[in-house]
């Protein structure tokens, strides 16, 4: 075993990478996919058909359904809530789950309610209890119930305005090949 599990953690598959931390009272289905150097936190639930990318971070208290996929990077803070169903019934299950993807360097706050079949893009930011009802786009900072576009972030973490101004700096970016890159005089 190439990663590190708590003794209380019940982990039914085979596919971890590297370097991952799984911590006690986590439940890990057979099917799961994780990747390398992620860490786990304690009072976590994964089912089957989830693919979780390389160094990713899920807080405690988080449950992954099917249909979820987290990609590299990603940052998932605690209690946050995804569903995978949009009429859910008891003992009655849709021949397929909707598809969930968390793009590359994303981040979610603490307590927010993803809905199934939502993207979150690529370094998007998603604010302490905020409820996403549609996708996100890359590099965008959604807040509220309903979420709402409330500014931009850049890969590093800058928080800019809806004119792409960093609020601290006043610096100003640009949309380069869909990037947000600082503007160079």
């Amino acid at each position: 075993m190439n990663y590190s599990c708590h003794k209380l953690a019940d982990v039914q598959t085979t596919k971890i990478g590297v370097k991952t931390r799984i911590w006690q009272f986590v439940v890990i289905l057979k099917d799961a996919i994780i990747g390398e150097n992620c860490n786990i936190n304690a009072h976590v639930f994964i089912e089957n058909k989830v693919h979780i990318g390389n160094n990713v971070t899920v807080k405690s208290g988080v449950q992954i359904w099917d249909g979820i996929t987290i990609e590299d990077d990603v940052f998932i803070g605690p209690n946050v809530t995804f569903t995978n169903d949009l009429v859910p019934r008891s003992k009655q299950y849709p021949e397929s789950f909707l598809q969930t993807i968390i793009k590359k360097g994303a981040s979610i706050g603490a307590n927010a309610t993803i809905i199934a079949g939502n993207t979150i893009g690529e370094y998007a930011m998603v604010g302490a209890g905020a409820v996403v009802t549609k996708s996100i786009g890359n590099n965008e900072l959604w807040l509220g119930n309903p979420a709402k576009l409330s500014s931009y972030v850049t890969n590093e973490g800058r928080i800019l305005d809806l004119n792409l101004r960093d609020k601290v700096t006043k610096e100003i970016y640009l949309w380069e090949e869909n990037k947000l890159v600082k503007q160079h005089d």
